[in-house]
C-alpha cells in the first residue's frame, strides 16, 4: 500500500504531531508499505527530500492571510495530481491541512479539534484577536469540511472522539480511537544516571497554554525548598524569549535551563537522567512527550486535563494536579523528590503501562485496521 501523509507542520519534525507522523511513517515503511509526506515548504519552490528513507515533498506556502490555505491548497492539488495514480490512501493530520479533490480513500487524524484550540487562544494582542476570529469563522468550518470528506476519522483519545461526536455531530461509527505509539525499544530506562545534576525535565512548546509560566512559579517554590534541584526545558515556541526574560527577572537563571530544540539522542539522555517529568499544559490531545518519558521509566507530574489523564493514572504512575495551580504542581513534585521509593514505583509502572498499551507495533496494527476500513468504504 502507498500512503500519502498530508500535514501543515515543519518536517523534519519539531513537535508532537510531526513526531507522530514521522513515527507512523517509519512503522509503515518497516512493514513493507510506501509513504510520501506532503507538507508546507517555503514560498519559493517545491522541495523534494528524503528523510530517513521517507519521501518528503515540501509544497510552496505563502503566508498571505487570510488566503494562505487556499493558495497552499492550489499548489498541493497540482503536485498531488501527478502522484494520485500511485496513491492508495490519503492520511490527513490536523491542524488544517488543505482538502484536495481526489478519488482516493481518506483517513484524517484529529489531534486536537480546532474548537479546543480556539478556546485557548489568548486575547492579549490584535494578532491573537484576529487569530481567534479566524479560528472560529474560517478554521472551524474548514475542519468540519475535512471531517465530512473523510472515510474514517482517527482520534488519539476517547475525549476527542466524544468532542467530535457532540460538537461536530460526527457519527460514532465513522470514528476510530487509535491513540498514539512510541518507540519503546529506543525510549527506555537508561540504568545508572550519567549526570550529577538533579533535575526535572519539561519537553514541549514554550507557549503559555503549555503552562510554562505556572512551571516557573512552581519551580521557584521547589528550588527554595530543594536548592540542589533544577529544571531543564527542551523545546521552542512563541513565548521562548519572554520566558527567558522572566527567568532572568526572577533570578532563576541557575535553576531554569532553556535548551531550545534538542536532538533525539540528547532528548533520550535528558529523559534517562531526569528525576521526573513535569507537564503542566492546559489542554492536550495525547502528548507524545508523556509517552516518551513514561517509556523511559520516569514518574510524571502533570495537569489533570484531557489527554494527560488518558496516560497518567493518579497514584499509579504519576500525580495529576489541577491546571493553573503552581502551588499544587510544586507540592506534587516535592512529594516525589522526598519519597524516592514512591517515585521509583511510579516510574516502573509508567514503563509497564507503555509496554501494555502504547508500543509501536500496537499502534501500527490499530492504524492498519483503520486504513483497511477506509479502503473498504472507499471502494
Amino acid at each position: 500500500m502507498k500512503i500519502c501523509m498530508i500535514l501543515s507542520l515543519p518536517f523534519p519534525p519539531e513537535e508532537g504531531i510531526g513526531y507522530y507522523t514521522y513515527f507512523l511513517s517509519k512503522k509503515l515503511l518497516d512493514n513493507g508499505h510506501d509513504v510520501v509526506i506532503m507538507t508546507r515548504g517555503s514560498w519559493k519552490k517545491v522541495q523534494m527530500e528524503k528523510y530517513q528513507g521517507i519521501e518528503v515533498i515540501k509544497v510552496p506556502f505563502i503566508p498571505l492571510y487570510p488566503f494562505y490555505l487556499k493558495i497552499h491548497g492550489m499548489f498541493l492539488s497540482d503536485i498531488f495530481r501527478e502522484l494520485e495514480p500511485s496513491i492508495d490512501l490519503i492520511h490527513y493530520h490536523s491542524p488544517l491541512p488543505p482538502l484536495i479533490k481526489t478519488k482516493c480513500p481518506i483517513v484524517t487524524t484529529i489531534h486536537t479539534p480546532m474548537l479546543t484550540d480556539y478556546r485557548y487562544i489568548r486575547m492579549d494582542s490584535a494578532y491573537s484577536f484576529f487569530s481567534k476570529l479566524s479560528a472560529r469563522l474560517v478554521s472551524y468550518p474548514m475542519e468540519k469540511k475535512l471531517i465530512k470528506a473523510s472515510n474514517v476519522v482517527m482520534t488519539v483519545s476517547n475525549s476527542i472522539a466524544q468532542e467530535l461526536n457532540e460538537e461536530y455531530f460526527l457519527e460514532t461509527k465513522k470514528i476510530c480511537i487509535v491513540g498514539n505509539g512510541v518507540d519503546e525499544k529506543y525510549f527506555c530506562p537508561g540504568g545508572k544516571k550519567t549526570e550529577e545534576r538533579k533535575y526535572i525535565i519539561y519537553v514541549g512548546k514554550i507557549d503559555a497554554e503549555k503552562g510554562v509560566y505556572d512551571l516557573l512559579e512552581c519551580g521557584k517554590i521547589v528550588c527554595e525548598k530543594k536548592p540542589d534541584v533544577s529544571f531543564m526545558l527542551a523545546g521552542r515556541g512563541r513565548d521562548y524569549e519572554t520566558l527567558k526574560a522572566r527567568i532572568k527577572d526572577m533570578g532563576l537563571q541557575e535553576k531554569f535551563l532553556l535548551l531550545g530544540q534538542v536532538s533525539k539522542e540528547r532528548l533520550l539522555s535528558l529523559y534517562q537522567n531526569a528525576v521526573l517529568c513535569v507537564f503542566p499544559s492546559y489542554h492536550e490531545g495525547l502528548p507524545t512527550v508523556l509517552l516518551e518519558a513514561m517509556a523511559c521509566g520516569l514518574p510524571i507530574v502533570s495537569t489533570d486535563v484531557r489527554g494527560n489523564r488518558d496516560l497518567v493514572k493518579h497514584g499509579e504512575n504519576g500525580v495529576l494536579v489541577p491546571p493553573r495551580d503552581p502551588r499544587a504542581l510544586a507540592t506534587a513534585i516535592l512529594s516525589l523528590i522526598d519519597d524516592e521509593t514512591l517515585a521509583k514505583s511510579y516510574g516502573e509502572n509508567a514503563r509497564k503501562f507503555i509496554e501494555n498499551n502504547y508500543t509501536g507495533d500496537q499502534f501500527y496494527l490499530k492504524v492498519l485496521r483503520c486504513y483497511e476500513l477506509a479502503l473498504d468504504k472507499g471502494r
